[in-house]
């Protein structure tokens, strides 16, 4: 059996043709790799510059919330010792308004009765009237 003669012109072409290739891969994958690397750095940076704002943000709130609460309490305390002898007179002078008021609603609701009595009486005339003066239908009615 003899070998297929194959010439060394086309063999070596093949031969470099593969080591550019892989060459050129290789070179590609590096230069991707060194992309990677350099992202994965800004991406630490990023992060520590943004854990750092939020850690900021965080502490400025919990002062400005803090200094909030404490002003809240201030007045609370001020408005207790200043309004604790007056809660009686509101409550007081409340108890005087709806006495009054309740009163008033009373005093409405019986006059209200009255004039739905009156309605009612008014009415019944007005249909006993109606009747004594239809005239009679039949001759010999009376």
């Amino acid at each position: 059996m003899d070998l297929p003669k194959v010439n060394i012109l086309t063999a070596g072409t093949m031969v470099v043709a593969t080591v550019g290739t892989i060459s050129g891969a290789i070179w590609y994958a590096s230069g991707q790799a060194s992309i990677i690397e350099g992202l994965t750095e800004q991406v630490e940076t990023l992060t520590i510059e943004n854990n750092a704002t939020d850690r900021t943000n965080l502490i400025r709130d919990v002062e400005e919330n803090t200094e909030q609460i404490a002003e809240i309490i201030e007045y609370i305390i001020e408005v207790e010792e200043e309004g604790g002898e007056t809660i009686d007179e509101i409550y007081r002078t409340f108890d005087e308004e709806f006495e009054m008021v309740y009163d008033d609603m009373s005093g409405f609701l019986v006059q209200f009765n009255q004039i739905v009595q009156l309605q009612a009486r008014i009415k019944t005339l007005e249909n006993t009237l109606e009747y004594l003066t239809r005239s009679p239908i039949h001759s010999d009615a009376r």
